[in-house]
């Protein structure tokens, strides 16, 4: 190779380097991170999420711990050991002989406790379902239980090695083999603890509360206040109803997946600084491929009044432009893809555990429609909460201003541009996939059918308008049609055919909300009828 196709060659290289590391730090700058507190919380989530995180990390306090107490001991007045009653203060014999068995019989219960929460894993995968594992190996207490264990064998190891003769310049170190010996009286109440914990962990009733709480919780996230004042002064912007007019490009994801969480903010960023606006059709929980059409970049007209705005340098405005191949590595960063679902703020998500756990209760080979009503009444809980709460809004803006502009400034610019659209599921879509489905499954068994009838009662004490009365009543016809169709006796048809008319008559009633709604089958009137008759001819 010739010295000037050496110099080419480094040039092309220093060029394309410098080219890549320009792309990262625009890719990677401030401005795009804005979701930073969001990212950070989902690594801290999947850190927890993994089952080996706080095991890790009490290994390594144990091994951290070890020669700190030990360096104390070097430093320590013997004498003023001896004055504390629970100290150890025998011989270098007897601080191995207690660590070895301190070592030993930790790592034996980290074992057990290691086997049993196997055992668990295996029942409640067919009982409850794969997807409901993460809630077992998510467990705090669990994992705590198995850090401390194994945490204290490591510092006994440490601490063993580190035990000498009496005639070497310094003796046994015992305040660390008192340490060591509460260490092990604490394992030992974890132990029990555990036992108890891993009880009450199995139960149908622990599991469908956990799974609740977990949906109350991303319900709240979602549904409050979310749609703040300056969304909803905006509401009616103009570039709401022409956006889908504007030159529109698709957006692909950048590799298949399920889509687990959009960061607003940095999608704003980006759509500023293309000068357009991002729709993302697909909601959190779906799953996408990379050819699959996930929503449209709409750029604005050259003529649009908000080409004006003022970008960080000086006199100088935002001209739109189409998406570059740097927009779709910006974009690629604004949402995150997983190969498989997982727990993150997504409602379906947590009401789908409920689901799942009531549709496999209804399986033939479980069999357990108690279960079933459980996990109905605990969603209708959670949607009741979100009929009364205000729904995010899918228009998300962006203000082309900062706090140095001028008035003059101000009084020709808009309070906010739309940047981002999204797709925000309605409380019918989700009274479907929940109890819809539970119904579907439930077609053959009036004790679940009754439930979910009660449920649309129990729900219409929470409606806040005429829509979610209409899905409450279609509802209850799916729920008398199911059981027309499904059930065996003409009995108990009839019996749940009464009691989903009286239910809609209820709801469609005036001031429903007011009142108690109280089911008396016909039979039950038959019976009330006969005794109230038979009681006046004892009276006369």
């Amino acid at each position: 190779m010739t010295k000037h196709a050496e110099d080419n060659l480094f040039k092309r290289l220093s060029t394309s380097s410098l080219k890549r590391l320009r792309q990262f730090f625009q890719l990677w700058s401030l401005k795009t991170l804005t979701n930073l507190p969001d990212r950070l919380t989902n690594l801290w989530q999947q850190l927890i999420g993994s089952y080996w995180f706080i095991p890790t990390a009490c290994v390594l306090v144990g091994i951290l711990l070890a020669p700190i107490l030990v360096t104390i001991d070097e430093h320590f007045d013997r004498d003023m050991v001896r004055e504390i009653t629970f100290a150890f203060t025998g011989d270098d014999d007897a601080a191995r002989a207690i660590m070895t068995t301190i070592a030993g019989a930790v790592l034996g219960v980290a074992g057990t406790t290691f086997s049993i929460t196997i055992a668990v894993l295996s029942m409640a995968s067919s009982q409850f379902g794969p997807r409901l594992l993460r809630n077992f190996l998510t467990d705090t207490p669990n994992q705590f239980v198995l850090g401390a264990f194994i945490g204290t064998f490591s510092y006994s190891l440490l601490v063993l090695k580190a035990i000498h003769k009496y005639d070497v310049g310094f003796g046994v170190p015992q305040l660390s083999v008192t340490f060591a010996i509460i260490m092990a009286i604490i394992c030992a109440l974890l132990l029990v603890y555990f036992v108890q914990h891993m009880v009450h962990a199995i139960q149908a009733s622990h599991v469908i509360e956990g799974a609740s709480n977990e949906a109350i919780k991303n319900i709240h996230y979602w549904y409050s206040d979310r749609c703040d004042i300056e969304h909803q002064r905006n509401i009616e912007h103009h570039d709401i109803e022409q956006f889908h007019h504007w030159s529109a490009t698709p957006i692909y994801p950048p590799y298949s997946g399920y889509l687990q969480q959009i960061y607003f903010e940095s999608l704003i960023t980006l759509s500023q600084d293309y000068g357009g606006v991002v729709e993302i059709n697909s909601s959190l929980g779906h799953f996408v491929t990379d050819k699959n059409v996930i929503g449209y970049f709409y750029q604005r007209p050259a003529d649009h009044p908000t080409n004006l705005q003022k970008t960080k340098t000086p006199h100088l405005a935002l001209v739109p432009r189409s998406p570059d191949g740097l927009f779709w590595q910006r974009f690629a960063g604004c949402i995150r893809l997983e190969q498989r679902l997982t727990q993150s703020n997504d409602i379906a998500y947590s009401l789908g555990q409920m689901t799942e756990i009531a549709v496999r209760a209804l399986s033939p080979g479980i069999n357990d429609p108690k279960t079933a009503v459980n996990c109905v009444q605990s969603l209708t809980s959670c949607l009741s909460i979100m009929m009364r709460c205000q729904p995010p809004t899918p228009y998300h803006f962006y203000k082309p201003l900062d706090e140095t502009d001028t008035p003059d400034t101000i009084s020709h610019q808009p309070s906010a541009i739309l940047a981002v659209v999204t797709r925000i599921p309605k409380i019918s879509d989700f009274i479907d996939s929940s109890l819809g489905e539970i119904r579907r499954y439930a077609a053959a068994d009036l004790m679940v059918l009754k439930a979910l009838c009660q449920a649309m009662i129990d729900l219409n004490y929470a409606r806040v308008n005429e829509a979610q009365q209409q899905t409450l009543i279609h509802e209850i016809k799916l729920i008398e049609r199911a059981g027309a169709d499904n059930l065996n006796y003409h009995q108990l048809a009839d019996d749940l055919t009464a009691m989903c008319q009286q239910a809609e008559k209820f709801i469609m009633s005036e001031n429903a909300q007011h009142h108690y709604f109280h089911y008396v089958s016909d039979f039950d009137a038959h019976i009330r009828q006969a005794l109230q008759t038979q009681s006046k001819q004892v009276r006369a």
